[in-house]
């Protein structure tokens, strides 16, 4: 061989270990909500928490990167959206993933708006509240969890079946207006319900708080929400009824289609990590009643499906 081209083949190896090596290092930045427990959680002076950290974590060690979260905050408003709010993020590059994003069909739309506005972020400065960022096309990962609508119930009403909505008839129903529960309780068997239900205003009314002191017999809320109420009230009366209403949307990681090489790289570590049980082990630990996910990997449209029933 040459000296010349020899010296080229060594350099040329060298450049690419060189590359290799910085893309290792680089870390996997996921955004996750610093308040969605037992999803993720974010408070100052404690450490970080939630199902979505460890499984974040597990990711990262998986494709051999270390794990940097950007924490944010969601708060909605007339010209944000979690669809916006995740698009935001990620085309401004704050991060490559976020984490616990509810696979519809509607979520993973061409956003109408060309732009759209940050949410609050750790380290957001006072020009970051203000800008808006020009979005791109978001594509999910496979998902990783399940997370239907569960009927809870209120001390009165511990230890009833609930094997369908028909069963809540002659029970004092509580739910937040213009939530999916709302939806599905109004217009369930053409409006039975009705009569028996009390709308709370969301924010201001606590749901659950009513229904512990006995104000109401059962709601409709996502499981996860009562995972959370139960973690901060080990000792509530209020209780899971283990009926789930049959339409529910996965959970997974989205990213920009952009970013396709990274999406295959998490959907390979997410499918060995399922095939071991440990995505199962990390909703354990972190108190969410982990289900598996199931067809359809992307729920198409919910309301339709809810007023067809």
């Amino acid at each position: 061989m040459r000296p010349w081209l020899a010296a080229w083949s060594v350099a040329a190896i060298l450049a690419a270990a060189t590359t290799a090596s910085r893309a290792a290092e680089e870390p996997l930045k996921v955004c996750l909500d610093e308040d969605r427990p037992p999803l993720s959680v974010h408070h100052k002076g404690k450490p970080d928490s939630g199902f979505d950290v460890l499984l974040a974590q597990a990711i990262a060690d998986r494709i051999g990167r270390p794990l940097k979260i950007q924490w944010f905050e969601s708060k909605l408003d007339e010209d944000s959206s979690p669809q916006l709010e995740a698009n935001a993020l990620l085309s401004d590059g704050r991060c490559s993933l976020v984490g616990g994003y509810a696979l519809t069909t509607d979520s993973l739309v061409k956003p109408g708006m060309k732009t759209a506005r940050l949410p609050d972020f750790a380290g957001a400065t006072r020009d970051d509240r203000r800008r808006r960022v020009a979005l791109g096309v978001l594509v999910p990962s496979q998902p990783y969890v399940y997370s239907p609508m569960t009927v809870v119930l209120g001390p009165k009403a511990q230890g009833r079946k609930i094997g369908d909505i028909g069963d809540l008839a002659g029970f004092r129903l509580a739910i937040e207006s213009g939530s999916l529960g709302d939806a599905i309780l109004m217009t369930f068997d053409k409006g039975r319900l009705i009569d028996s239900i009390t709308h709370l205003v969301p924010g201001r009314d606590d749901l659950l708080g009513a229904l512990q002191r006995g104000d109401h017999d059962a709601t409709l809320i996502d499981l996860g929400r009562f995972d959370a109420h139960r973690a901060a009230h080990p000792d509530t009366t209020i209780t899971a009824s283990s009926y789930y209403y049959p339409i529910g949307a996965n959970r997974g990681y989205v990213g920009l289609a952009s970013d396709g090489a990274l999406i295959e790289a998490v959907n390979k570590a997410l499918t060995s990590l399922a095939a071991e049980g440990k995505i199962a082990e990390f909703g354990n630990q972190a108190g969410l009643t982990y289900l598996p996910p199931r067809e359809p990997a992307v729920l198409g449209d919910v309301w339709a499906k809810i007023i067809q029933r």
